[in-house]
């Protein structure tokens, strides 16, 4: 699709890590204080505001304070520094009170129901299952935000934000979760190393096998993958079972419909991955994320495949001469959405609904959406903030090389949401991303066992099911 940087956007670690593993809020110990939300109305705030206007949509209170959490992962948090900068420029007499954790679920959960932090940026391997928030009542809706004036640009900020940005944080009919990066994902390769050895960067898997021996011959892995935590590879599996049925076999694999996960297409989608393995394509160890992205660096291996918060999260050891490029997800002759890429928005914040000053955290939002911020965040970060235009001014060659796929691709985005609605489900289909990628199943037998834990989630009445329309 013709798409510049200002149209596209996640540089999601669940979106990217938001769709991390995030099993079983109701499994821990703050159960009880969560749960003591439920099918409460959203508290009233402490604060009893100020006087609205255009430059203050939610009546912020001069002279209150507003608790800050960001997640502190690839992405580092100097970009939310920045937007505290930005947020106080305008409103001077409110503190700004800002913390940094990969905690989260750890340390913000138990506080839910009591007094938690004002504005939680929700993202991580440790994060709160958005679907048990939602259900109990945990977190404020934030369709108003979307209305609001945008900070410094004309329009609401509805208005401001990328494709998806605003459906990726909607579950029930209502707003909830506001995704500040927007990631794109596919095979990332060394494009210096690549011409020393006159080598063509693969477009398709029969092109990568035919590749993978002449790489082995120079005593790298053609592949390495993060295999310590199973959203990793997850991401590639359901990218390639995408590309090759298309849209609606998944939007009925998120609609948990009957037998959806035995779509012709499936099996044979994740074959190659098999292959890939059975051919020791892969380079040996568990390696976790920097520990594989490491490897990758030095040389070990020719491809891994991650989102583009890579470059922000290594950039202390990237190599002198280093090209990093990313390349999409490899196809198959007669896939029928080969050009859809994967990309979309993540990191996404939430304003807990027992928050004590609720309008200062939709305030410091729409700074974060600000021009100005999304800015700082692409420049920081070398990844593209949900906000149009946040790479305009940016050069980077890591950058460029996902602006240039998203080009590239077609107008629909991969996409898959029953993680984001089923914690059960989504830590299953990582464990079993796993078990693939270990060589300790089949293409076949993760199929099978997707479908049977699909629907055992079907069958469950206590469990609230989700719709997905496009």
């Amino acid at each position: 699709m013709s798409v510049t940087p200002e149209n596209f956007g996640d540089l999601s670690r669940r979106t990217l890590l938001r769709r991390a593993a995030a099993a079983g809020l109701l499994a821990t110990p703050a159960v009880g204080l969560l749960s003591a939300c439920a099918g409460s109305e959203p508290s009233k705030s402490d604060n009893t505001g100020g006087a609205k206007s255009q430059d203050n949509p939610f009546g912020v209170k001069d002279g209150s304070a507003v608790k800050v959490v960001v997640f502190n992962g690839g992405l580092g948090d100097q970009w939310a520094k920045e937007d505290k900068v930005i947020f106080n420029a305008k409103h001077p007499n409110i503190t700004v009170n800002m913390s940094s954790t990969q905690k989260i679920k750890t340390e913000e959960q138990p506080k839910m129901a009591t007094q938690p932090s004002d504005l939680v940026m929700n993202s991580g391997a440790d994060i709160m299952d958005r679907s048990t928030l939602i259900n109990e009542g945990a977190i404020e809706p934030l369709d108003d935000l979307l209305t609001a004036p945008a900070w410094d640009s004309e329009g609401t900020v509805a208005d401001s934000l990328l494709p998806g940005t605003v459906t990726d944080g909607t579950q029930n009919g209502k707003f909830y979760v506001v995704n500040v990066a927007y990631t794109v994902w596919g095979n990332w390769y060394n494009a210096a190393l690549f011409k020393k050895e006159g080598w063509q960067a693969p477009t398709n898997w029969d092109e990568f096998f035919a590749l993978a021996p002449k790489i082995k011959a120079k005593g790298m892995a053609p592949y390495v993958h993060d295999a310590a935590h199973g959203y990793y590879p997850r991401w590639a599996l359901f990218a390639s079972i995408w590309k090759a049925v298309g849209k609606q076999p998944v939007i009925d694999i998120d609609n948990l419909k009957d037998n959806a996960w035995k779509a012709d297409g499936i099996v044979a989608a994740l074959e190659p991955w098999e292959k890939l393995v059975k051919d020791k394509l892969l380079l040996p160890g568990k390696l976790d994320h920097t520990q594989s992205q490491q490897a990758w660096l030095d040389g070990k291996a020719a491809f891994i495949q991650v989102g583009t918060w890579l470059k922000n999260e290594m950039t202390a050891t990237i190599p002198p001469g280093f090209e990093m490029t990313l390349s999409d997800y490899w196809s198959k002759p007669g896939d029928k959405a080969a050009k859809d890429v994967f990309a979309s928005s993540g990191e996404g914040f939430v304003v807990p609904s027992k928050a004590p000053n609720k309008e200062a955290a939709k305030e410091f939002l729409r700074a974060i959406l600000s021009k100005a911020g999304s800015a700082k965040f692409a420049e920081l970060t070398k990844s593209l903030a949900s906000t149009k235009g946040s790479g305009d001014n940016v050069q980077d060659t890591a950058l460029a090389s996902a602006n240039t796929l998203m080009k590239s691709g077609s107008t629909d985005l991969i996409s898959f949401k029953f993680p984001d609605y089923y914690a059960d489900l989504d830590k299953e289909s990582q464990n079993l991303a796993e078990e693939l990628m270990a060589g300790r199943l089949t293409a076949q037998q993760f199929v099978d066992k997707m479908q049977a834990a699909a629907n055992k989630v079907a069958k469950d009445s206590s469990i609230k099911k989700q719709t997905r329309a496009a």
